[in-house]
């Protein structure tokens, strides 16, 4: 279906099709590295300078495979390979858990692998399936971490928003240890189940927040707002991202049905925030769309403090 202004509501994707390997097939995190291509190894090398005199307190991590920078770091870090960072998740694959895709951003600086939970949930009559994203990093920026992404399954928008009472993201530790590997395991299931749980009880509280049409249009308003000596083209880009988070609020054939509440804004920005078109798509745009899976995106989370605000 399309709106008059051209949205193809039929060719939303979740924001990681397109990246990486499809590794379903994988019976162990061992296997999903060597189909996606990540079963390479990391190691450390002297900084020096033109002169070739040693840089003091710094090293170099490098891929072996093509011997690629992928970040300079202190000599204090530890490089975490790929088959041990994420070889806690064979522990959850006896849980229901399924592996999905793999593949790495910014040319391997950061490593990903994305599986699916077993359990899919009913969220006011919708019904969402959380992914679990794993990142290792080699440039020096975190630790290992999980990321819940839960999906509305009819629109494959995000909702992975920043809760009270519930993580959206942890970190795991990378001892080889079996027993810690199976904490690990334990901990991520919880920590998953527990965020569902009260992704579900917030969704109900949005739904009691109701929007008149005009009150709709002034959120969007602060939501997307004209820059300080904003000129014409600035003026008329902004109107244009307006309009079509607007139609998405009003036309996207999953929302029509619902009443004016802070459920259906959330989906709509949701939905804006995930799949409209850019003003500027760079080539990294996709890649830096997903990475948001991790740190949260901060539309979404804007509009959420919004809705609440307005209760």
């Amino acid at each position: 279906m399309k709106t008059q202004e051209g949205i193809n509501f039929h060719l939303r994707k979740p924001t990681w099709r397109g990246l990486g390997i499809n590794v379903a097939d994988a019976r162990s995190s061992e296997e999903a590295l060597a189909i996606s291509g990540l079963d390479w190894q990391v190691y450390q090398q002297t900084m020096t300078a033109d002169n070739g005199i040693p840089i003091m307190g710094y090293k170099a991590n490098i891929r072996d495979v093509d011997d690629q920078l992928l970040g300079v770091v202190t000599d204090k870090y530890q490089v975490v390979q790929n088959e041990e960072a994420f070889a806690f998740t064979d522990e959850l694959l006896g849980h229901g858990v399924r592996y999905e895709t793999a593949g790495m951003l910014q040319d391997g600086r950061k490593t990903w692998i994305l599986a699916r939970l077993p359990q899919r949930y009913q969220m006011l009559g919708d019904w969402v399936d959380p992914f679990l994203v794993f990142y290792n990093s080699h440039d020096g920026s975190g630790s290992i971490k999980v990321a819940l992404t839960p999906i509305r399954v009819t629109c494959q928008n995000t909702l992975n928003l920043a809760l009270r009472k519930a993580n959206r993201v942890w970190s795991t530790k990378h001892t080889g240890e079996i027993h810690s590997r199976m904490d690990d395991a334990r901990e991520t299931l919880f920590r998953a189940e527990e965020y569902m749980d009260e992704l579900n009880r917030e969704m109900n509280c949005l739904a009691d927040i109701s929007f008149t049409d005009k009150a709709v249009e002034q959120f969007i308003e602060e939501l997307i707002p004209v820059p300080k000596n904003a000129s014409s083209q600035q003026e008329r880009n902004v109107r244009r991202l307006r309009n079509d988070l607007m139609d998405r609020y009003y036309k996207a054939p999953d929302l029509k049905h619902l009443a004016g509440n802070g459920y259906k804004l959330i989906n709509a920005v949701s939905d804006f925030a995930t799949h409209a078109e850019p003003l500027r798509k760079t080539d990294s745009y996709q890649e830096n769309l997903f990475a948001k899976t991790l740190d949260g995106n901060p539309m979404i989370d804007k509009a959420h403090r919004m809705i609440l605000q307005a209760a």
